[in-house]
């Protein structure tokens, strides 16, 4: 692959911020309009291509499937468009942020952690990466952080998967930097609708597109996206020799799904909003969060950071047997783990080993209508109660 040419963020801002969300979600990534040709091509599904006799892999850009497939790059295209900066897709969000952590970490590297954040990333740190010789820290995501000084890179998942807390980013970033270190967020909760994190001075976004930002629960996605290019090649790298590479049809299915990524995060976040007012009123609720709340603790961060509240909260019914009872009373509020799917989901945090209460809950609003999501889980509470 010949050099990739970056945007400055003055760039990015004069080529797409003219156009609104919904519009730059249908349109990204996609082709140049062709006579005869569709909207979005269909996915190119080889392993190996025809190689030019004489100049072999140099004479196009398709030589072999693990590091080249045109589906793959009109999917990193759209989702560079959204983050402002240019994307490498992985087969899952893990396989992103732990070949982010691998390729850029080092034996005697420091990296800080949310200790509040995805378990699975935490796991993954205390027993490979320490394992690596890599000094692992971990911090809340409203802190306070230990001193930077040596350390390599900070990693924060903002708004905070299941606990929904918010850092400033751009203190962060200046702090970071500062010291001499790369600033990472996992940008999943909020998708590139929601915030900006290259906008607001991170080094390097990674995702789970498998939740919100595909949003149909049919596949498995994660991505890289940086304005650096050292970052983007170390990266690419990565992804060539280890293989983690999306297939071509999910490639495809999550190009396809971009379009309406407006129009879902919007729905979302109403029924969020609708069930958070519901949940505030209600006394055998307790521990609601939901940024979008001004009474919420991340609400004063969140309304100047994010572009749009999530559609995901989170709250305790104080025991397991009580979360049982009102997933199996709602009729619209199914019982699944991930988040950002097109059907309400509930998930009890503790059985996949989060640090939470027995009773914790991390609710993932669809695009069902508002009221009758909220009367459904009115009825629910009710009747587990």
């Amino acid at each position: 692959m010949g050099e990739r040419q970056f945007l400055s963020p003055e760039q990015y801002d004069r080529r797409f911020s003219p156009r609104g969300d919904g519009t730059r979600c249908v349109h990204a990534g996609l082709p140049e309009p062709t006579p005869g040709a569709p909207f979005l091509p269909g996915p190119v599904l080889a392993a190996p291509y025809h190689l030019d006799p004489w100049q072999g892999p140099a004479a196009a850009p398709n030589g072999y499937g693990r590091p080249d497939n045109p589906t793959r790059r009109l999917l990193e295209a759209a989702v560079g468009e959204l983050e402002g900066g240019d994307c490498r897709v992985f087969a899952s969000g893990q396989a992103a942020i732990t070949g982010l952590l691998l390729a850029v970490l080092r034996a005697g590297d420091t990296v800080v952690l949310p200790a509040d954040g995805y378990f699975p990333v935490r796991a993954f740190a205390t027993d490979t990466l320490a394992g690596n010789g890599v000094r692992v820290l971990f911090a809340p995501t409203v802190g306070p952080y230990p001193a930077f000084d040596g350390v390599r890179l900070v990693l924060v998942e903002t708004p905070a998967n299941p606990g929904l807390d918010v850092v400033d980013l751009p203190a962060l970033a200046e702090r970071a930097h500062a010291a001499g270190a790369l600033l990472a967020v996992d940008n999943t909760t909020a998708t590139p609708l929601g915030q900006r994190p290259l906008d607001l001075g991170a080094d390097v976004v990674v995702a789970s597109g498998t939740k919100a930002l595909t949003g149909h629960s049919d596949l498995l996605l994660g991505y890289v996206a940086t304005r650096s290019a050292d970052l983007l090649a170390t990266v690419t790298a990565w992804r060539t020799a280890t293989g983690s590479v999306p297939g071509a049809f999910d490639a495809w299915l999550a190009h396809r799904s971009l379009a309406t990524l407006d129009l879902r995060l919007a729905r979302q976040t109403a029924n969020a909003e609708a069930l958070a007012r519901l949940l505030a009123e209600r006394s055998d609720v307790a521990g609601l969060r939901w940024p979008g709340l001004p009474e919420d603790p991340a609400h004063p961060v969140a309304s100047r950071q994010l572009r749009r509240m999530p559609g995901v909260l989170s709250f305790d019914l104080g025991s397991a047997e009580r979360v049982a009872r009102f997933l199996d009373a709602a009729r619209l509020v199914a019982a699944a783990t991930s988040f950002g799917g097109l059907h309400t989901t509930a998930d009890r945090r503790a059985q996949w080993g989060d640090d939470t209460a027995p009773g914790f809950v991390r609710l993932s609003c669809g695009v069902e209508d508002t009221a009758d999501l909220v009367a459904d889980v009115t009825a629910a509470l009710d009747t587990a109660a």
